[in-house]
């Protein structure tokens, strides 16, 4: 299909060139064109379906109508999903999204920023990797409009929407316990980003509070380890730690592996251990039983971090930096 340009237009409404391209810039009444006139151009390229070029209208304007999304897998269904409503939402104010993923390497994190840097894109919103706070800053410092996701760091001044993760976790423990279970385990990673530790300190406080804390049921896993060796840690760990009754995985592909790991060793879910995982996979759905998450407002924060990145956007010298808490949702399945 041939790509329509505005001397197609300029042609079919009988009009010049410059005339086309000051009524498709908005510069239509500045430049003295007739109302009539403007009509009749826009009329025409509606009927074309002309779409404007993204590179000449940057190098025109500056602006590009285009945010960066940085997160952290997108091949994990919770960030596949987040990314999908953002680029909706984006949509919506017609804004296109590049997104892409930096495996939580802080290395590819700061080469993805720069590209996006390079792009000209016009905001920033990302799932920070643990040493990325210096580069955040230098971006704000540009005067780059930045909302966080996911995570964040304590001390810095930058917008973020983020779930409740320790109310999350404290909430699936007291369920646990108010169904039973006494001896309750936690698998996390090593990244030591602030929503794991939280998701991990609201289960340690649960227990707590009522005197049954374990410090030797929780297991850390390393982030990049293999899906493998995942699956052969949970195993040995549960080997180890036969009384346990029931487990909170920090993570959904730490859930997967753990499932995995209960097939290996027979185990009956949920007559041997109850199980609840942190953000829902469609896995767990299919999964027989079907298992218990907790499942992160995907639609909230995607549609808050985009009206704080239009907020710094439209006005960077005085909008005012926020640090939203959304709340998570226990949904109880199966596997408890």
């Amino acid at each position: 299909m041939k790509k329509i340009t505005i001397r197609d237009i300029a042609k079919q409404a009988e009009v010049s060139i410059s005339t086309v391209s000051f009524v498709i810039n908005g510069k239509g009444e500045k430049m003295a064109i007739s109302p009539a006139v403007i009509k009749k151009v826009q009329d025409v390229a509606q009927k074309l379906q002309y779409k404007p070029s993204m590179i000449a209208s940057s190098l025109r304007t500056g602006k590009t109508r285009s945010i960066g999304l940085i997160v952290e897998d997108i091949s994990n269904q919770f960030f596949a999903d987040l990314a999908r409503v953002i680029e909706d939402e984006a949509k919506n104010i017609d804004y296109r999204v590049f997104y892409c993923s930096t495996g939580d390497d802080n290395d590819r994190s700061e080469e993805l920023i720069q590209s996006l840097l390079q792009a000209n894109v016009e905001g920033f919103i990302i799932t920070p990797t643990r040493n990325l706070e210096k580069t955040i800053s230098q971006l704000l410092k540009l005067q780059k409009p930045v909302v966080l996701i996911d995570r964040y760091f304590a001390n810095q001044k930058v917008s973020h929407v983020v779930m409740d993760n320790y109310e999350g976790s404290y909430s699936a423990v007291k369920f646990l316990m108010d169904k039973g279970r006494k001896n309750i385990a936690v698998v996390n990673n090593k990244s030591g980003m602030i929503q794991m530790k939280l998701r991990e300190k609201g289960y340690v406080e649960a227990l707590k509070e009522q005197g049954i804390y374990n410090e030797k049921l929780t297991l850390h896993i390393d982030y990049h380890a293999s899906e493998q060796s995942r699956i052969e840690a949970i195993v040995n760990f549960f080997t180890k730690n036969p009384e346990i009754d029931a487990v909170l995985f920090c993570a959904n592909y730490l859930g997967l592996a753990g499932l995995q790991a209960f097939r290996t060793l027979k185990y009956k879910i949920p007559e041997q251990v109850s199980v609840i995982s942190f953000d829902d996979h469609d896995s767990f759905k299919l999964h027989t039983p079907t298992v218990s998450v907790i499942a992160q407002p995907i639609e909230d924060i995607a549609v808050k971090s985009i009206q704080l990145l239009m907020s710094q956007m439209t006005n960077f010298t005085d909008f005012k930096v926020e640090k939203v808490l959304k709340k998570g949702t226990l949904i109880v399945r199966e596997s408890v």
